[in-house]
């Protein structure tokens, strides 16, 4: 479990790090609470290292797959 908290931290994950911070301070300087959900959506994603990767979303194309 530490290990999947320090390590493999590429540009996406550190975007979604930084955006859950910026959400929370959002929802602190405008009273608007309803921001810190989408900044726990997002730290959620940052620290488990979930989401789509660096690949994208889509399914991998299998060329040996029957058809």
């Amino acid at each position: 479990m530490k290990q999947l908290f320090f390590t493999n931290w590429h540009t996406m994950r550190w975007l979604r790090l930084a955006l859950a911070l910026f959400l929370f301070v959002q929802a602190y300087i405008t009273h608007e609470w309803f921001f810190i959900a989408f900044g726990f959506f997002f730290l959620f994603q940052a620290v488990f290292n979930l989401g789509c990767g660096p690949n994208g979303c889509a399914i991998p194309n299998n060329k040996y797959s029957k058809k």
